[in-house]
């Protein structure tokens, strides 16, 4: 059943009891569907038809993550289907507002899909009937709002919701937003790579290239075969075990949840043509790799891994440079999505298009004073947590690792 606030205690003299009660009561509400029940060819159909691409909601890689990813697991999932032909054409895996963020109000939250984005896969012919659907489940589940975190703010899905919301008199709140970088894949490579970067920043970039080849002739490999793709993995994993995120422990071959999502998600995807991975070599030895997802016309930059010994060379953005002329010359591709956060360094000075990320409250009733209660306890939250990010950089007196080049 639903788990809203199972787990929340809340003392009987607080000043949210009702608030508290609503969450409590969650728990009777109407099941929702288990992210494993669904019909996985019916699933890979509507991504296929889908009014917006997500990589990160692909069946392949959400189910993976779902199973066994921390601070992922045990998403289920608000479904549309089509009353006539009972095709799926509606898509959000979710949690509890609880499970996402101990916020014991009831709510509904999109999954975290170990990826920066969770815009819903609407069928793009039904995509008015599949929000009406969707939203009216979450209703029946007992939720008084839907919690859309890091979906397009000015995407098609989006646009549907409003829509949506719009004709029963009501409007989405957008709790925070950023602006992050992606690439006009339309271009050619080196027309964007000279768009981006100025003279003296190419010419540094040519002469890192250029020591190293000393170390060994310099290759761009891609893996997009399920088998390469797994052996490319590997190196990817090693790559990142050995730099700072190994130091850390935030390494995804250092939790074995995060090592059996990402090895079960690779090939997987592979097999439909919907992941590759990528590795710059210097001789035999790797010294770059990542991983990109693909759904539709529009690929993903999951990660990147960097042999730090090779540092002073810049080996991530060599790989991105690498990237970006691929990108740019696949005819299937019209875009691409950095998933990168609002300012990093690396990415943003390399892919130069930009739109807008957000987490969109969205009403499920009219007037209903519980989604103000809903957003002002986000709005907290989200003001704690920039005040919490504010006291870590002071205690380290600034110095936070940079992102991997």
């Amino acid at each position: 059943m639903v788990d809203i606030a199972r787990d929340a205690v809340i003392s009987p003299t607080s000043a949210n009891d009702a608030a508290v009660a609503h969450a409590r009561n969650f728990h009777n509400a109407a099941p929702l569907i288990p992210l494993v029940s669904i019909d996985v060819a019916q699933w890979e159909t509507l991504s296929q038809r889908a009014i917006e691409p997500n990589g990160y909601y692909l069946p392949a890689w959400e189910l993976a993550a779902s199973a066994t990813a921390r601070n992922c697991t045990g998403a289920q999932a608000l479904c549309a289907f089509d009353t006539n032909s009972g095709q799926l054409t509606g898509l959000i895996p979710v949690v509890s507002l609880w499970r996402a963020w101990k916020i014991p109000l009831p709510a509904l939250v999109s999954a975290h899909p170990y990826g920066t984005l969770c815009t819903p896969l609407l069928d793009r012919d039904r995509a008015a009937d599949a929000v009406s659907k969707l939203l009216r489940q979450s209703r029946q589940a007992g939720a008084h709002a839907l919690v859309l975190r890091n979906t397009a703010l000015d995407g098609a899905a989006m646009r549907a919701m409003r829509d949506s919301l719009r004709r029963n008199g009501m409007k989405p709140h957008v709790v925070t937003s950023y602006a992050r970088a992606s690439l006009d894949a339309t271009l050619g490579g080196d027309t964007s790579l000279r768009s981006a970067l100025d003279s003296k920043k190419l010419k540094e970039l040519r002469r890192q290239r250029r020591r190293l080849e000393e170390h060994g002739p310099v290759v761009f490999e891609v893996a997009h075969e399920p088998r390469e793709a797994k052996a490319a993995l590997e190196t990817f994993l090693q790559l990142e075990a050995g730099g700072w995120k190994g130091k850390r422990g935030t390494a995804l071959i250092q939790d074995a949840g995060d090592a059996t999502f990402i090895r079960r998600a690779v090939p997987a995807l592979a097999e439909n043509g919907q992941c590759e991975v990528f590795t710059l070599r210097t001789g035999a030895a790797p010294i770059a790799a990542g991983i990109v997802l693909r759904h539709q016309d529009r690929a993903f930059f999951f990660k990147l891994s960097i042999d730090e010994r090779f540092g002073r060379y810049s080996p991530g953005v060599q790989l991105t440079l690498e990237l970006t002329r691929h990108l740019c010359a696949d005819p299937a591709i019209v875009s691409a999505d950095s998933t990168a956060g609002a300012d990093h360094p690396m990415i943003n000075s390399i892919w130069r298009g930009r739109f807008t990320i957000g987490d969109v409250l969205i009403p499920l009733k009219r007037n209903d004073p519980m989604v103000a209660l809903i957003h002002t306890a986000l709005i907290a939250r989200n003001i704690a947590h920039q005040l919490a990010r504010a006291a870590i950089r002071s205690a380290q007196g600034q110095k936070i690792k940079p992102p991997e080049t």
